[in-house]
């Protein structure tokens, strides 16, 4: 087997001053691409373009191809690794909650404008794949103007979603408002030294029963469910374009080579190829 291109290898991150709210990751050889059980602030929505991979989410396992799209709510734990070595690649487009909310309830399909959880994981239809990767090629190609991106990007999105609203609805696992309050304070202090001890205090469990009940609603112990949220804030002084070793020590890490391991290992790429975005 010939050696890889490292250019090929490497993601690839897209992101638009016009379009904020949307940001694209494409990678052409994903082989070599694992993560750690992660989740994200905002909604994820995937393309496997080549190739096949294991997908889990939450307590469930899907064995997704080409062809296949995925869909990731905002704060729930997820991988995607590849099988054995095969070839695989993929697009991800990652949309800002709460644009997203708004979308959906002027379209009509939320009652209200309060974000709600999408209980499809996979999407195995040919005509919604093909529109979505004309949708990234669109993205990605620097001599298609502003207007025709945004167009775009809305006028798949509402097709999807009006096409999801019409599935049968299936109950999701209401979290209890005690674990909510948890991982809003997990949240809030994410970039300070906190003990099991605080954490405690803070929800009246039992160390044991808080680490138990908050991984069975959460998918992560509050220990990863705090480094998790450290990598997001990282995520986001990044985009600003703040030093790596400076974003490091502001989000909660002692030092920059421990944030640097902890981000490849969620974010399946190194704090600078990340911060090194295509843009126009």
């Amino acid at each position: 087997m010939p050696p890889r291109s490292s250019s090929l290898a490497a993601p690839v991150f897209w992101r638009h001053p016009g379009i904020p709210h949307i940001e694209l990751r494409k990678i052409s050889d994903a082989r070599q691409v694992c993560y750690a059980p992660h989740s994200h602030t905002h909604w994820s929505f995937g393309a496997v373009t080549a190739g096949k991979s294991t997908f889990r989410y939450r307590d469930s396992s899907y064995q997704i191809s080409a062809g296949d799209l995925v869909l990731m709510n905002p704060h729930w734990v997820h991988s995607c690794n590849p099988i054995e070595n095969e070839p695989w690649a993929y697009l991800m487009l990652y949309v800002d909650t709460h644009w997203l909310t708004d979308l959906r309830y002027q379209a009509g399909l939320l009652a209200s404008s309060d974000w709600e959880d999408i209980a499809t994981a996979v999407i195995s239809q040919p005509r919604f794949y093909h529109a979505y990767r004309a949708m990234a090629a669109c993205l990605l190609d620097n001599q298609r103007s502003l207007l025709e991106k945004q167009t775009v990007v809305v006028d798949y999105l509402l097709e999807v979603l009006q096409w999801l609203a019409r599935k049968p609805h299936q109950p999701l696992q209401k979290v209890p408002n005690e674990l909510l309050a948890v991982a809003a304070y997990l949240d809030a202090n994410a970039s300070k030294e906190l003990s099991l001890a605080d954490l405690c205090n803070f929800s009246g469990y039992s160390a044991g029963h808080l680490i138990r009940t908050f991984k069975q609603h959460f998918g992560l112990t509050p220990h990863a469910y705090l480094v998790n949220r450290r990598i997001q804030l990282g995520q986001r002084e990044l985009k600003l374009g703040k030093p790596i070793v400076e974003t490091a020590l502001k989000v909660g890490f002692n030092d920059q080579p421990h944030f640097q391991r902890t981000f490849k290992q969620l974010v399946a790429a190194t704090p600078n190829q990340y911060r090194q975005s295509l843009s126009e």
